[in-house]
């Protein structure tokens, strides 16, 4: 008797096991990652949706924590130090969290993870990195599924944004890609002092319209070890106008200009041709 009691346990918890289905969340799983400069942001977070309901101030209520999306806590992460709003983010893991308001919300990094969810009684201020405030946007839009999204990036800054039903916060994110741009080059002079080396070097400085006499000291290196080359002798052409010599950057364009043209390469012409004529035109002025 007992032999088939046992059996009869060990079947229903076979069948339970078994019987465990996997479904698709409500709120599904989104990962989103994003450059900035050197370094990158990644984001972790589930997306619920809408469906026909008030969100802020309703299905999300004022003045309460809120997990920034659904299911587990969302999760930032953050490849090298930042700046959030004048606060330090260090390389790193946290959580984020808000307290939305009608007129602002609160913002918070918080250094535990280890939260589901908004963490309720287990949440503990203390733990948080530092709170931001934000100014909530109305947007002409309706995003069904809480979006978080990058925009406005540059080498050194970019916008997190929060957007859900008709609402936007934005999070302006900064990093110090120049630093760590000149320790890079430095690095790269040191052990690998090639041709193509010092032209990203000064392509960068150039593109950034920092250091002019720097880059146009790397391109002449560059063109000293690599020889003549199109790209070479046109971002040499783009310093020195920057550098107010339009005499040595017509020359420089004009040599860009011959190569491309053996070459065949048609826009490095068409940008030759272009520049060479506008810089005719600052001489006569």
């Amino acid at each position: 008797m007992f032999q088939r009691f046992l059996g009869f346990v060990l079947f229903l918890l076979v069948l339970g096991v078994n019987g465990q289905i996997t479904h698709p969340k409500a709120s599904p799983f989104s990962k989103i990652e994003q450059e900035v400069g050197l370094s990158k942001i990644s984001v972790e977070y589930s997306r619920p949706a809408v469906r026909g309901r008030e969100i802020f101030g309703n299905l999300v209520p004022y003045g309460r924590i809120w997990r920034v999306g659904a299911n587990e806590s969302t999760k930032i992460t953050v490849s090298t130090d930042m700046e959030v709003m004048g606060n330090l983010l260090p390389k790193g893991t946290y959580a984020l969290y808000a307290f939305p308001e009608a007129e602002s919300w609160e913002m918070v990094f918080h250094t535990n993870t280890s939260h589901w969810g908004d963490g309720r009684k287990n949440y503990d201020p203390k733990e948080d990195l530092f709170r931001i405030k934000v100014t909530p946007m109305q947007i002409s839009g309706h995003q069904e599924n809480f979006l978080i999204a990058f925009d406005s990036i540059t080498h050194n800054t970019t916008n997190m944004q929060l957007i859900w039903a008709s609402t936007m916060v934005t999070i302006p994110f900064a990093v110090d890609t120049h630093g760590q741009m000149n320790a890079e080059i430095a690095k790269q002079l040191k052990e690998n002092p090639s041709a193509q080396t010092y032209y990203e070097a000064a392509r960068y400085l150039q593109e950034q319209g920092l250091d002019y006499e720097r880059a146009l000291g790397y391109l002449n290196k560059a063109l000293e070890i690599g020889g003549d080359t199109y790209y070479f002798h046109k971002v040499k052409s783009l310093v020195e106008a920057a550098l107010g010599d339009y005499e040595s950057a017509i020359k420089s364009a004009g040599k860009s200009l011959e190569i491309s043209k053996d070459l065949e390469k048609d826009e490095f012409v068409r940008m030759n041709q272009k520049n060479i004529e506008k810089w005719r035109l600052m001489l006569k002025k």
